[in-house]
């Protein structure tokens, strides 16, 4: 059952990352909303976050199961460094994606945890790093 809900969990994380990627070219002006002031060429920043998500959307779907503990930490690190946009959106008060009010960017803010804890538990990244952490002390 833990299996199924896993592959269930990746598949969908795959979904999301691949209707985000396609959604930068779709609507690239929505999601330079998301860039902060401080990045330079934001369209450039647009299109290769956008081209990133395709990739870890379609590794999600066609990674064998050996190299998706790894592909798992690869997702997080790429949700953590999107983070600032987040937070810039936040904190300029831009509206995008119906968040047109600090509530809802706030809310928003909570979501990017919850990505990262997503992308670990589906690909048993931080379950296969905790296993040879102990098998490394029982030695």
């Amino acid at each position: 059952m833990a299996t199924t809900l896993r592959t269930l969990g990746r598949l969908v994380l795959a979904a999301v990352l691949l209707t985000a990627g396609f959604g930068h070219f779709a609507s690239a002006d929505a999601f330079l909303a998301q860039v902060p002031p401080w990045m330079p060429a934001p369209e450039a920043v647009v299109a290769v976050s956008g081209v990133v998500e395709l990739l870890l959307g379609l590794a999600l779907i066609a990674t064998p199961q050996k190299w998706r503990p790894m592909l798992g930490w690869i997702v997080a690190g790429f949700f953590v460094v999107i983070f600032p946009g987040n937070i810039s959106q936040f904190i300029t008060g831009t509206s995008a994606f119906g968040l047109d009010s600090d509530a809802a960017r706030f809310v928003r803010l909570l979501f990017q945890p919850a990505l990262v804890v997503w992308a670990l538990w589906c690909t048993q990244a931080w379950s296969t790093w905790r296993a040879k952490r102990c098998s490394i002390n029982q030695q």
